[in-house]
């Protein structure tokens, strides 16, 4: 019995004077433990005279008891210690300035894509969009484009349903032109809009063609348009994103949604539309950029056919004329950033993409 008493003082001091939840976790082992002497004494008992074992089971484990409730009422006290200690010493002070963090950028195509939209906004234009898959009425038959043309065949477009060559067949569109058609039935003249958005074609992957990418076209449809207005209209455009003393230029072309159709070139802004080397170009005998020429092509437009006024309700009107274009953006980003290869706005090289800070 004095044993156990003196176990027993001895272990209530150890964990009293215990000051961290460490020295509690050691008191709790020397006293508590497999090898402790209490515990050590309590696996005895069946070894002990029968007269002996009632007395030290019942002292002993009362004793044991008695030493787990310290520990674990301690262990309390000492964790609600430590944590105040700890809040205390990671306290944040919310008057020091913020660490700097690196900030992302918009991809480029992204920042031309938005460039070229808020031209157009701040001309009167509003903006649509439409889905990228397809029915091929949409995206070739609507838009004067026959059947048996080579752009409606699998060779070229991307089917996912139906018979190639058909106008229930459907596709991943190759050009945002369907959104034309598709506001057209909802919405009568005047209309004036740009439909940026993805396209799909089956191209082979180069320095300037993928099977994927970005185009913005433009439609207006008004009482009296003219292909000057739309000369004058891209002009506008065009010194807007390439600068003030751009001039364009329009040859003839073909496309099946307008008549007459027109190639769009822009004066070379490196060279002014000279062809010649810049000053600090001694490599070159010639502009680097258009090749000599003085002018880019940019993009395709025309006035829209009156074969694709005739598939929309109320567009039959004889005063009612409208003209089209469609653009690149890829290709207004290359032009305007001299970007040699269209495979680097696709790589996600941190190298390439950090040249183009803007927001």
């Amino acid at each position: 019995m004095t044993d156990i008493q003196h176990m027993l003082d001895t272990g209530r001091s150890a964990i009293a004077a215990a000051t961290s939840t460490s020295e509690l976790e050691a008191a709790r082992v020397a006293h508590l433990g497999r090898s402790a002497p209490l515990v050590t004494l309590l696996r005895t008992i069946p070894d002990l005279a029968p007269e002996e074992r009632g007395r030290v089971g019942k002292e002993g484990n009362l004793a044991r008891r008695e030493l787990e409730e310290l520990a674990s009422s301690r262990s309390v006290e000492l964790e609600r210690s430590e944590l105040i200690a700890r809040l205390a010493a990671d306290r944040i002070d919310v008057t020091l300035p913020t660490m700097s963090m690196p900030q992302g950028t918009l991809h480029p195509l992204t920042q031309t894509r938005r460039r070229i939209e808020d031209i157009f906004l701040g001309m009167g234009y509003s903006i649509g969009d439409g889905p990228e898959v397809e029915s091929e009425w949409y995206n070739f038959t609507a838009l004067n484009t026959p059947h048996g043309h080579p752009a409606r065949s699998s060779s070229d477009t991307y089917y996912l349903h139906g018979e190639p060559g058909t106008d229930d067949a459907v596709i991943l569109r190759t050009q945002t032109s369907p959104v034309q058609v598709r506001t057209m039935q909802l919405q009568q003249p005047p209309l004036y809009m740009i439909m940026p958005g993805r396209v799909y074609r089956r191209d082979e992957i180069d320095a300037s063609h993928s099977n994927m990418f970005h185009q913005v076209e433009g439609l207006a449809v008004d009482e009296g348009l003219t292909l000057g207005d739309l000369k004058g209209t891209l002009e506008t455009f065009c010194r807007a994103m390439f600068g003030a003393s751009r001039e364009v230029r329009l040859r003839t072309h073909f496309f099946p949604f307008t008549e007459p159709s027109v190639e769009v070139d822009l004066s070379c802004y490196l060279c002014n539309g000279t062809g010649a080397p810049a000053a600090d170009d001694a490599d070159f005998d010639r502009c680097r950029l258009c090749r000599g020429e003085g002018w880019l092509e940019i993009m395709g437009a025309g006035m829209v056919d009156p074969n694709v006024f005739a598939h929309l309700p109320g567009y039959g009107d004889t005063n009612v004329r409208g003209f089209a274009f469609g653009m690149g953006v890829e290709r207004i980003a290359m032009l305007r950033h001299e970007i040699p290869d269209m495979r680097l706005l696709f790589e996600s090289d941190v190298r390439v993409l950090e040249q183009f800070p803007g927001r």
